[in-house]
């Protein structure tokens, strides 16, 4: 029978996690679907491992690992995937903003063929004007530089195994799973949905949060804001020969020009486009340091006895297909 693993990235999320249990498990197991729950821990502060150990003594489904610190949401996605061992994958929020009641449509749509199943927003719920301001901004940045509709796409999106194997091969640590399970291609379906409230607890995106996270993400994925530079520079020359046509007019025409206002404003036009292009080649070249230096995505520092038992399975198996290959 096939297995729906369910990968649950949580960061301070103790009060949801046996709520998220008790939905989850009651739901997959009324609509006879054969499931795993698996919950990463990104560093909380609270609770939340613990909470996660119990349920898992409790029901054998779930599993659950915790980061040594907070490295984000999208290494605890990653994280999340590469512990699983279902025939399709789905990664949803921990705080069930992502309706439970969309998954058997996103299994029926697997079971007829599809290999990706996205989750697309109709709305964005009940939410402060300051974050659906600071969340709107974001996805406009997202959506131009890496030229993909963001603002109804989200993380909630269900995957097939060939497709978290394509995703786990990739190299580089600066990940961005919503685009990059886009770029993968592959045969896609969509659902909607409505976003859900929050039981329990508060979000952990603030607008500063939300913009360091476009900006990393649209580093990582996108060349675009490095074309930008050359477009700043294009500017700057024609302004420059536009000036200088001026200046060339009144001076033939014996005309005084009157420059110190004029080469003030050019000095800060200029200056400003500089300043701005060295800050997008700078953050360029820390992507490519943090990427050759090769430190991992994540370190795991504590797992539930399943996820250690069946992480010992999977490497002695790695470990047998390499003899195998070597022999």
């Amino acid at each position: 029978m096939a297995l729906l693993s369910i990968v649950l990235p949580a960061y301070n999320e103790e009060q949801n996690i046996s709520n998220t249990v008790r939905v989850l498990s009651g739901l997959l197991e009324a609509n006879g679907i054969e499931y795993e729950l698996v919950f990463i821990s990104d560093g909380s502060r609270d609770g939340t491992f613990s909470e996660i150990q119990k349920a898992a003594e409790e029901n054998p489904r779930i599993r659950g690992a915790e980061f040594s610190r907070n490295f984000g949401k999208e290494a605890a996605i990653f994280a999340g995937l590469k512990l699983t061992g279902g025939n399709a994958v789905i990664v949803m929020d921990c705080d069930l903003q992502h309706p439970p009641e969309v998954i058997p449509k996103m299994w029926q749509l697997w079971l007829e063929g599809a290999e990706v199943v996205e989750g697309i927003k109709q709305s964005r719920g009940k939410e402060s004007v300051a974050h659906k301001l600071s969340a709107g901004l974001f996805y406009k940045i997202m959506s131009g530089l890496i030229r993909m509709d963001m603002n109804a796409s989200s993380d909630f999106k269900l995957l097939d195994r060939k497709v978290v194997d394509v995703l786990l091969t990739l190299p580089e640590r600066n990940t961005f799973f919503r685009a990059l399970s886009f770029w993968v291609g592959f045969r896609t379906e969509s659902v909607t949905y409505e976003v859900q409230e929050r039981q329990f607890g508060e979000s952990k995106w603030s607008f500063f949060s939300l913009m360091k996270y476009a900006v990393t993400n649209a580093t990582s994925f996108s060349t675009l804001p490095l074309q930008l530079v050359t477009v700043m520079g294009l500017v700057s020359i024609l302004f420059s020969v536009v000036l200088f046509i001026q200046t060339l007019v009144k001076f033939m025409s014996g005309t005084a020009v009157e420059g110190f206002t004029t080469v003030i404003l050019l000095i800060l036009i200029i200056g400003g486009f500089l300043m701005l292009s060295l800050g997008i080649i700078g953050h360029y070249i820390a992507r490519i340091y943090e990427e050759v230096k090769g430190r991992p995505k994540y370190i795991i520092s504590r797992r539930t006895k399943e996820a250690e038992r069946k992480s010992c399975r999977r490497a002695f198996q790695t470990d047998e297909e390499e003899n195998e290959v070597s022999s």
